[in-house]
C-alpha cells in the first residue's frame, strides 16, 4: 500500500449538485432558490432569529429572573447548628470542617433559628441583627 493509491471508498462521497446549466438539468435558471427574496440572492443572509423586520420572539418575551453568582459561595447557619458544635470560638474553617457549610463557602452568616444557650465566640462570621441579640444572651460574642 501506497500513500499514492489510497481514495475514498466508493459511495462515501456525493457529487456537488452543479447549478444553473441551463434547463436540461434540475437546477436550471432559479438554482432551486424560488424566485425572488433575500434568500435567493448571493449573500442572501440574516442573523438566527431575525424574522423579517417583525419583533424577534426572543425581544417580544419578557426578561425573567435573576441568578446571582455570589450565592453559590455564600451560606447560612442556624443557631441551633452552633449549639451542637460543642466549641467556645466559630470561625468559617470549623464551619467547613463540621459540614455545617459547603467545603467551597467563602462567607457565612449566621441567622436567628433556633435556640443558643451557650457562649459562643463567632471570628469572621457574618450575623444578623437578631442572631446577634440572642448570642450576647447566652454570654457569647461576635468579633467581625
Amino acid at each position: 500500500m501506497f500513500l499514492n493509491t489510497i481514495q475514498a471508498s466508493e459511495g462515501s462521497r456525493k457529487k456537488s449538485r452543479r447549478v444553473g446549466r441551463g434547463i436540461g438539468c434540475t437546477m436550471g435558471k432559479t438554482c432551486g432558490k424560488g424566485h425572488k427574496g433575500q434568500k435567493a440572492r448571493s449573500g442572501g443572509f440574516h442573523k438566527v432569529g431575525f424574522e423579517g423586520g417583525q419583533m424577534p420572539l426572543q425581544r417580544r418575551l419578557p426578561k425573567i429572573g435573576f441568578r446571582s453568582r455570589t450565592a453559590k459561595y455564600s451560606a447560612e447557619v442556624r443557631l441551633g447548628e452552633l449549639e451542637g458544635l460543642n466549641l467556645d470560638a466559630v470561625d468559617l474553617v470549623i464551619l467547613i470542617e463540621n459540614n455545617i457549610v459547603p467545603a467551597f463557602t467563602k462567607k457565612a452568616k449566621v441567622i436567628l433559628s433556633g435556640e443558643i444557650k451557650r457562649a459562643v465566640t463567632l471570628k469572621g462570621i457574618n450575623v444578623t441583627g437578631g442572631a446577634k441579640l440572642a448570642i450576647e444572651a447566652a454570654g457569647g460574642k461576635v468579633e467581625v
